[in-house]
């Protein structure tokens, strides 16, 4: 996983720590109706994120038309909209009313005869819905672990950070401390948290199909299951519009407990796309996936050094 640099900008997280205060209080429903404002504004005025979201729906589907893929784009933006208007909700809310949000519980027993047989579990967690009303019932209903990035804004870690912890939630850094506890968590028959779809450092990965496209992809899971004979389990927090979450654990990609790298990574990334299935416009597609490869092709020189394990 790449390192995130922060910066100094007092002012703006001032102003976005204020906003997530002041939204915090709102009805999902209100959320969802701004983030129908937003979104087609986004998809109209951000270039970048219009782009890449178009590209990427064009490799998962080929086959759908052009219109398609527009309407799919715009109803992305939107998603990711929501997901950014709900944090304060996610992080600052009232806990009874976040939890009431969540309106089922889907594939739970996952969890729990994982945990019955002495197993720690990897819940994978794709950038889909909101992974953060995800996070906050993992580690309100079990010992949970995840790895943490700082945010670019410096100044937010700490609001971040005390949203993502307020459960119980023990978060651990991205370097090879962090990797430590996760193992430390799962001998524990804990759970923890991994992202599959962000594209780690070089050395980090593999390349692996993502809808029939390499994508660099990280190994890190294939050593936690052999050193801990951890239960794989894909976990998303499904937006229902307005009105809530449901929340949807599904069983691993069996290619997940492969030894060989690349194979493993084959079943994360199945894992992803079996996720994505559940409602494709809640994915957050303008995340650039397929990074790496334009790197390769363009004869960027690798850089090693940064390794997670």
């Amino acid at each position: 996983m790449a390192e995130t640099r922060s910066h100094s900008h007092p002012h703006r997280a001032r102003a976005i720590a204020a906003l997530w205060k002041a939204l915090a209080g709102r009805r999902l429903s209100s959320l969802w109706g701004l983030s129908r404002i937003i979104g087609p504004l986004v998809h109209r005025f951000s270039r970048r994120e219009r782009q890449v979201t178009e590209i990427n729906l064009r490799e998962a589907y080929p086959e759908q038309d052009e219109a398609g893929r527009r309407r799919l784009a715009r109803a992305s933006l939107t998603h990711s909209a929501a997901t950014m208007l709900e944090l304060g909700f996610a992080w600052m809310g009232d806990p009874a009313r976040v939890e009431a949000s969540i309106l089922a519980v889907h594939g739970r027993e996952l969890l729990d005869v994982a945990r019955a047989e002495g197993r720690g579990v990897i819940v994978l967690a794709p950038h889909f819905g909101n992974w953060e009303v995800l996070n906050f019932w993992l580690s309100g209903h079990f010992p949970f672990t995840a790895m943490y990035e700082p945010p670019k804004i410096a100044e937010l870690d700490a609001v971040t950070r005390q949203g993502r912890e307020r459960m119980g939630a023990s978060l651990v850094p991205t370097n090879p401390r962090g990797v430590a506890a996760l193992l430390k968590a799962l001998k524990r028959c804990e759970a923890i948290g991994i992202l599959p779809d962000q594209e780690p450092d070089w050395g980090s990965g593999v390349f692996a199909p993502f809808y029939g496209r390499p994508a660099y992809t990280a190994t890190l899971l294939p050593k936690l299951v052999a050193r801990t004979e951890a239960r794989v389990v894909t976990g998303v927090a499904r937006r229902v519009s307005g009105r809530g979450f449901e929340l949807h654990f599904l069983a691993a990609d069996e290619r997940v407990y492969a030894t060989d790298e690349r194979e493993s990574a084959t079943g994360v990334n199945a894992c992803v796309e079996a996720a994505i299935a559940l409602d494709p416009a809640q994915y957050q597609w303008e995340y650039k996936r397929y990074r790496k490869v334009v790197e390769e092709q363009q004869g960027h020189p690798r850089h090693p050094e940064f390794r997670l394990y």
